[in-house]
């Protein structure tokens, strides 16, 4: 079956191309993995042969023969739902509660998988514009870890949750304007910092409330190698922004602040709402009032207003915009733990897999003893 068929909505032209600006470039520096000049550029080679050392393969880490109920993909509480506790909901069959629980998670890891592609190009350009030969090395392990992902949540959606929604109005402008710049930084900026910081901390939030083994471990996996984009992102961008005038900075505070806006406001799955029959304004309504989206919506900021601090654009107009969205105090956020906890729980899950793989097996090999010296 077509992916196409399984669109819950007409996604249009089955391509989108966006017009890219902005020049391809070489470097005659060479520095290779190893190798230590006292720069600071050795941690970008460092972070690298980490990037190759954590490759691996969705097909065989991941166990795709675990269970999903298409209807309670991910089963967390259904107070996380917009329309809980409306008269909408209580109308609602329980075969009706269903299907919006499906709904609702299509709509979200059909975000994610937009979201990774655009992360795939993103980190492609990246290879092609960045000046200095260990970005375009770390890129290139980027490129490909990005391209797992989007496998991953396409055989999600596909296969376990039989539903595909369109890309987000929010979420392909933001793709656009990050795109179509010609400064090489901005696809860092746009993509490594507010999309992925933002998806990050949505992955994180159903990762930790997920009951399901299959979606747990597909986003702790994933988030164990954003953990190293991120980490890229930081280095990268902290040493480029120090070296820019007070107009540059502003120039891309801007982008950010227009960016975490566009991401607040319309990224909230309205369009599931619509998809049940009920209004835009009414949907819209029910988006804010829900308790759960709030605070959603504000931890949705906890990866990127730390990093944006850390990298050097804090300037008072930001600032201000993090006070109005009432995300300010997420500055502070200690983004390495963070990250640390990530990675430490993807290899923990490996651990616990391994461990009952190994005890079925020894069980098995007790079995076979016990029968042979039963004389079956």
């Amino acid at each position: 079956m077509s992916t196409r068929e399984l669109y819950v909505q007409d996604p249009g032209d089955s391509r989108w191309t966006v017009p890219a600006t902005g020049a391809a470039r070489f470097t005659w520096e060479a520095m290779y993995p190893g190798e230590k000049n006292g720069s600071g550029r050795d941690r970008l080679l460092a972070l690298y042969q980490k990037g190759k050392d954590k490759q691996w393969d969705a097909a065989t880490r991941i166990d795709w023969d675990l269970e999903v109920d298409p209807k309670d993909p991910l089963g967390t509480p259904d107070e996380s739902l917009s329309l809980y506790g409306t008269p909408h909901w209580d109308r609602m069959t329980e075969r009706d509660r269903g299907d919006l629980r499906q709904h609702y998670a299509a709509w979200q890891f059909s975000q994610f998988l937009h979201g990774e592609q655009g992360a795939m190009v993103c980190a492609a350009r990246i290879v092609e514009s960045v000046p200095d030969l260990d970005a375009k090395f770390y890129s290139a392990t980027q490129t490909m870890d990005e391209a797992r992902h989007a496998e991953i949540y396409a055989r999600f959606l596909k296969d376990k949750i039989g539903m595909l929604y369109p890309v987000n109005d929010s979420l392909k402008a933001l793709l656009d304007d990050t795109l179509a710049d010609s400064r090489w930084d901005m696809p860092y900026l746009g993509m490594q910092v507010l999309i992925e910081g933002l998806a990050l901390a949505a992955f994180g939030m159903i990762r930790d409330t997920t009951t399901r083994p299959l979606p747990k471990r597909i986003l702790a996996y994933v988030m164990q190698d954003e953990a190293r984009h991120v980490a890229f992102g930081r280095m990268a961008l902290r040493d480029y922004y120090r070296q820019l005038t007070d107009v540059e900075l502003r120039e891309r505070e801007e982008f950010v602040i227009e960016g975490c806006h566009l991401m607040r406001d319309r990224l909230r799955g309205t369009e599931v709402l619509e998809n049940f029959g009920i209004p835009p304004a009414e949907a819209a309504e029910f988006t804010e009032r829900s308790e759960f989206l709030r605070l959603f919506r504000k931890l949705l900021f906890s990866r990127i207003v730390p990093c944006v601090k850390d990298i050097g654009l804090w300037g008072p107009r930001l600032q201000r915009a993090y006070l109005d969205l009432g995300v300010f105090d997420l500055g502070d956020a200690n983004l390495d733990l963070l990250m640390a906890q990530d990675e430490e729980l993807a290899e923990q899950l490996d651990a616990e897999r391994f461990a009952a793989e190994e005890s079925a097996r020894t069980a098995e090999v007790a079995d076979a003893i016990a029968r042979g010296a039963a004389g079956d």
